[in-house]
C-alpha cells in the first residue's frame, strides 16, 4: 500500500467510493467522472504504479482483471459492446499513478 494513493485508501475502505464488485485482489469501483454511462474501474489491490511495473509474479493478477472485465460485460444490457482502456503514464492521460482498467459500456462510449 502506497499512503499516499488515492486508490490505495479508496482499497483500504479510508476514502468512500461505490464498490460494484471485490475479490481478494481486485476492487471494481464506479467512475467519479464517467465517460459512459457504465464507467468502472478495475483496480489491483496490491500498488503497482502502471503496467510496465507489472511483474510475471503479477500475470495472474493481470489475467483476473480480464476476466474481471468479462464478468461485469455480463452484467450489462448489452453484453458485447464495452472498451476496456489501460492508460500508462501522464503523457497516455494517466491521472492517477495506481495501475487500473477502466471498464466503458452504456450510453456515450467516448470516440464513437
Amino acid at each position: 500500500m502506497n499512503s499516499e494513493c488515492i486508490f490505495c485508501k479508496i482499497i483500504a475502505k479510508q476514502v468512500p467510493s461505490t464498490i460494484i464488485d471485490e475479490t481478494d485482489d481486485l476492487l471494481v469501483i464506479k467512475d467519479i467522472y464517467p465517460k459512459a454511462s457504465i464507467h468502472y474501474l478495475i483496480i489491483p489491490k496490491k500498488h503497482i504504479s502502471n503496467v510496465r511495473d507489472f511483474s510475471k509474479d503479477d500475470r495472474a493478477m493481470a489475467g483476473d482483471m480480464i476476466l474481471m472485465a468479462q464478468k461485469l460485460s455480463q452484467e450489462i444490457p448489452d453484453p458485447k459492446a464495452f472498451r476496456l482502456i489501460m492508460n500508462n503514464g501522464p503523457e497516455a492521460g494517466q491521472c492517477v499513478f495506481h495501475a487500473h482498467m477502466h471498464f466503458l459500456a452504456g450510453h456515450r462510449l467516448p470516440g464513437f
